[in-house]
């Protein structure tokens, strides 16, 4: 009965567990702990990015894009509008 296998547990288990958790340690250590670290002066590959003269594409004025969304939704109310009208008379 020399060849029994050893019980579960032991030394091997408790040197898992210890890894596991020192690498648990470690990446908390690493993650921000707030907005201004992970964004604006962290990481650069952010969705932070947006928001800043870095980011490539079409820059249009809030103001801009709020008249063309109220005039978008007054031509559908006048489409409306047009069809009940011309829907009565024919």
């Amino acid at each position: 009965m020399a060849n029994t296998p050893p019980p579960p547990g032991g030394q091997r288990i408790l040197q898992k567990r210890r890894q596991a958790q020192s690498a648990k340690d470690k990446q908390l250590k690493q993650t921000p702990t707030s907005a201004r670290q992970a964004g604006f002066g962290g990481s650069t590959n952010s969705i932070l990015k947006i928001y800043t003269d870095e980011a490539n594409g079409l820059r249009v004025d809030p103001l801009v894009v709020l008249f063309l969304s109220v005039g978008f939704i007054f031509s559908v109310v006048i489409l409306h509008v047009a069809a009940k009208v011309s829907g009565n008379l024919f």
